[in-house]
This record gives structure tokens, sequence and C-alpha cells, in this order.
């Protein structure tokens, strides 16, 4: 009994000192690279890294987290964003100082770390992404996003009676109602959700989600909303849009969700197209706006 419970303590005393050894073996994972993150929300962040900086493994850190709704994998986001290659701090490419850009939550479109490192946060959220060298490059790749939100988030505005009535569905695009009624003869502006943010300013950039339909028969003829479509960007109070969204949406805020019916003075009236003689719906959702006079 003696030499059988000898053995066996020799044997576990043996496997103990292969385990502590292979432990000795084993080099130590490399600590997380230290990037410093600073700045205000909507505003270019600032980023203080030792450089060059190394980047073994990808890194996701989230500066703060958003409070809107979680990302869902397939629909579109809208990111403002800054990257630096970590050798030297050059700017790859950045957002700020344009407009925002939409894409949809997929492996496909973002690439594989950054569908990653994005997919499951929350709107509002800002995210340091860490990447190692690429094939062919010589530095890791420094980006932060900041996630804004795809539909508009005001505060509900009670409609007058007798305009297009709108239900929202669950990814927040809308069906519109016509009523029974003859179109009116001016342009009408009617906020449903009023937002918090800046005024759009004549000259600046627009992106938006929007739907247009037909008074005549309420039937759709465009929109942003449905599979594999994204915000779109849109200058506006320069012309460059029908002469209804430029009087209906100058002065509104961003977050704003708008109808407008546009009648055919203001919409494609005296033009060869097609909704030339229509009077048209839309609801707009304001996401951002960028550049302009606001800016200047």
């Amino acid at each position: 009994m003696r030499r059988r419970a000898l053995a066996r303590m020799g044997a576990a005393l043996v496997a103990t000192a292969a385990a502590l050894s292979a432990a000795a073996c084993t080099p130590e994972p490399e600590p997380a690279p230290e990037v410093t993150v600073t700045g205000e929300p909507g505003a270019m962040p600032d980023l203080e890294y030792e450089m060059p900086l190394t980047v073994v493994e990808p890194v996701v850190e989230v500066v703060w987290e958003g409070t809107g709704p979680e990302l869902v994998d397939g629909q579109p986001i809208l990111v403002d964003y800054l990257a630096e290659a970590g050798g030297d701090g050059a700017v790859v490419g950045e957002t700020y100082s344009g407009e925002p850009k939409a894409y949809l939550l997929t492996a496909e479109a973002l690439g594989i770390d950054i569908f990653e490192a994005l997919r499951g946060q929350r709107v509002g959220a800002r995210v340091l992404h860490l990447v190692p060298p690429a094939e062919g490059q010589s530095a890791p790749t420094v980006a932060v996003f900041d996630l804004l939100p795809t539909r508009a988030d005001g505060e509900p505005v009670p409609p007058r009676e007798g305009i297009p009535t709108v239900e929202l569905g669950e990814h927040g695009a809308p069906s519109i109602t016509i009523p029974a009624t003859e179109p009116p003869a001016d342009l009408v502006v009617q906020p449903l959700l009023r937002g918090s943010g800046p005024q759009v300013a004549p000259g600046q950039v627009i992106t938006v989600q929007y739907t247009g339909v037909r008074w005549s028969d309420g039937s759709e003829f465009d929109s942003s909303w449905g599979p594999g479509k994204l915000p779109a960007p849109f200058p506006i109070g320069v012309g460059s849009v029908i002469e209804g969204w430029d009087a209906g949406l100058v002065e509104q805020t961003v977050g704003s969700q708008v109808l407008l019916v546009v009648p055919p003075s203001q919409g494609y009236g005296g033009t060869d197209n097609e909704l030339a003689a229509e009077t048209l719906v839309f609801v707009v959702d304001i996401l951002a706006a960028s550049g302009g006079p606001t800016e200047g």
C-alpha cells in the first residue's frame, strides 16, 4: 500500500513539474497598446499613442457606451470615423470634415474586422478599433467610429388634421396613408418628430431617410428604405433638390422627421418628369447636416 501511494505521489509531482515547466516556456501575451481618445461627441476625436504603434491582435474598446438602439446585422448603419496609420499618425480617412457614411452592417460591406468591432454596439457609442497591418501594409490602423442614428429620434409633434397619416415599421420605415380629399394647393410642412440637433442651413448636405408617394393613389415612387438600401446625402437650400424640399427642410432640426406635401409647382411641375402633374408626399428623417455656413 505504501509503495503504491508513493508511486502515485511521484507521478503527480512529475506531472506538476511538467506543467510548471511548460508554463514557464509559454511567452506572456503582448499587452494591449495604449491609445487615448479624447474629444466631444460630434467632433473629430484626438488620438494619442506612442509611434510607431505595435498591434499584434485586433483590439476593440468602447470609449463610451451608446444609449440608442442596438445595431442589427444586415441593416444600415451611419458612422463618422477617423482612421490613422499607427506608424506615423497620418490620417488614412475621416468623415468629420464632410458627411457621415452609411453602410450595411455586414462583413461583406465593412470587412470582417470592422463588422466584428461594431456588431452588438448601440447607436451613440464611440468605438476605438486597432487592427494589425494587413498584407502589404507596414503599420497598424487606429480607428474611431461614432455610431449615428439611422432614423429620426425627436419628440413627437401632434399633426394637424386632414393631412396624410404615417405609421412606422420596426426599423423606422414609414407607411403613408393619403386622406380621401383633394390635395392642398400650397406646400405643407408638418414635423412629426422634432429633433434636438442643430438647425439645417442652406448650403449644407443633409443625410436623410425618406419615402415619397403620390397623393393621387398613394403609390410609392422613391424611398431610401428597404433591403440593401442606405440613407442618402443631398445638398439643401441651393436648388439641387425640388423646391419643396429646399423650402420645407431648411431650418428644421437634425433628428426630426418631417412630412412634406409638395404641390406640382414646387415639385416636378414644368418638366417632362412623369411626376410633373402630381402632388407628392414625403416623409423625411433628418439624420445629419454637414458643411455649409454653420461650419465656415
